[in-house]
């Protein structure tokens, strides 16, 4: 199982940017991130690999890119809103089916905090 492990959380203001990081000890070819809020369920919020696909709340605001040379995946969040607020995991072994849907996928790192202000 590939091992993986975030970083780059923070607690910004609303309009603010993050970027977050995801270092693996491998490189599957299909990969994304996900967040979860308190009291809601586990979502899908962009995904690379065959496809880059984007979850419709976060299209035009957060970029989702990886460095083959690093093995690393990262999250560029500008525009952030107070919504955006979850733990946020990447992921990895995706088992096919839809990409953004977070049972699809087998490895999770540990998560990384992202907390917006108004």
């Amino acid at each position: 199982q590939v091992q993986l492990v975030e970083s780059g959380g923070g607690s910004v203001q609303a309009g603010g940017s993050l970027k977050l990081s995801c270092e693996m000890s491998s490189w599957p070819y299909n990969t994304g991130w996900f967040r979860q809020a308190p009291g809601k369920e586990r979502e899908g919020v962009a995904v690379i690999g065959m496809r880059t696909i984007y979850a419709d709340s976060v299209k035009g605001r957060f970029t989702i890119s990886r460095d083959n040379t690093r093995n690393t995946l990262y999250l560029q969040m500008n525009a952030l809103k107070p919504e955006d607020t979850a733990m946020y995991y990447c992921a990895a072994n995706f088992t096919g089916g839809r990409a953004l849907d977070p049972q699809r996928y087998k490895s999770w790192g540990q998560g990384t905090q992202v907390t917006v202000s108004s």
